[in-house]
Order: structure tokens, then C-alpha cells, then sequence
């Protein structure tokens, strides 16, 4: 259903955009969102630019007022198995199929797509757009809510994986967490794949 606006009138774009590539440890999460109609949030921007306060609000309308939207990820494994890249490619497809309603096309956070052939029974027109994330308000709205789903479920992997700081910095490479790291040695969230890992898992 698309609100009453007749189908001539609106063709559904999906914004898609990542959160995690960087970081030691944890998934790369990827999310989809295609916006309402006649509702956008105020205030869309690339999720890097807004406090965390302000982007859990904005998820939360995001959520609320979005023709529909979808989260994935892939997992430690996966990223070790693929590699980073490859495993962002698979979280961005997952999340696109996740997508309640069929987008008309796909414009995605940065210079490369994921493999869309045979989604939905057929081909998706998918267009790759440099810093859309700052620039295209369905890429920031994907932007947001993947950023939002992956703090949180770095926040839940502190109780799982104590004295890591995992709630602190989400998995990134700050010095607390490499100094966690040398001092506990890698656990099951950390990407073997990654230098600073290997050397710590070395140890």
C-alpha cells in the first residue's frame, strides 16, 4: 500500500547505507529505508554528524513514518570468511530484501553496489552515490537506523564479553579497546581478519 498515492505518481526508492566496516570487532550492519510519501523527518543527515541522542529520536520517526525499512548485518564469521567488503555487500543485499515493499530502484551509500540480480524475481536498477549519506535523505535515514541497531548491539555484547568496553566504543579501534585487547586477548566478537586482532591473538 503506498498511502493513496496512485502507483503512476510514486516510484519507491530505497536509501541504503552501512555502519561497522572499520571497526575490530562485531557485525557490519547494513539498512534499507524507503521514505513515506507524505511524511520525512526533520533533520535527516549523515549519522556521523548527530549525537546519539538525536539519532535515536530520528530512528525512531524513521521507523515510524517510513513506507517501509529493513535491518541486516553480517557476523564476525562472515567477515572473516568474505572479507569486509564482500560482507557489506551481503548485509546491504539481505537488508534490501528484508524490505516489505519492492523499490523501484536503489541508491546506495558510497562507490559500490551489491549484487541485486534476482531480488524480488528480478533485477534492481541500483546506483552507487559518493557521500549520499550526506546528500540523499533516504541514505541518511538508512544511515541512522544502522548506526542505531549496531551501538545497540554493541551494547548488549558488554554483558556477553565484560571488560572489553564494548558499550564504550562500539568496537572500534580507540586505545581502550587495544589495550583490552593486549590484555584479555581477542574473544568471539573480534574479526580475526584484521591486523591488530591477529597480532593480539598472536600474543
Amino acid at each position: 500500500m503506498r498511502r493513496g498515492y496512485p502507483d503512476h505518481e510514486f516510484l519507491p526508492t530505497a536509501g541504503v547505507d552501512e555502519a561497522g566496516r572499520g571497526p575490530l570487532a562485531g557485525p557490519v550492519v547494513a539498512a534499507a529505508v524507503i521514505l513515506g510519501t507524505t511524511e520525512e523527518p526533520v533533520g535527516l543527515a549523515d549519522s556521523k554528524r548527530l549525537s546519539a541522542a538525536r539519532r535515536e529520536e530520528l530512528a525512531v520517526e524513521i521507523r515510524a513514518t517510513s513506507l517501509a525499512w529493513a535491518v541486516a548485518w553480517a557476523d564476525r564469521a562472515e567477515i572473516d570468511m568474505l572479507n569486509i567488503l564482500e560482507a557489506t555487500m551481503l548485509a546491504m543485499r539481505r537488508a534490501v530484501l528484508g524490505l516489505a515493499v519492492v523499490p523501484a530502484q536503489v541508491l546506495v551509500d558510497g562507490n559500490r553496489v551489491p549484487r541485486l540480480d534476482c531480488c524480488y524475481g528480478r533485477r534492481l536498477e541500483a546506483r552507487a552515490v559518493v557521500r549520499g549519506d550526506a546528500s540523499v535523505p533516504t541514505i541518511s535515514a538508512a544511515s541512522i537506523l544502522a548506526k542505531v541497531t549496531r551501538d545497540a548491539m554493541m551494547r548488549a555484547s558488554d554483558a556477553l564479553y565484560p571488560g572489553y568496553g564494548f558499550g564504550q566504543h562500539k568496537g572500534y579501534g580507540t586505545s581502550l579497546h587495544r589495550d583490552r585487547l593486549r590484555e584479555h586477548g581477542p574473544c568471539d566478537l573480534h574479526r580475526r581478519s584484521f591486523a591488530p586482532v591477529r597480532e593480539a591473538a598472536d600474543r
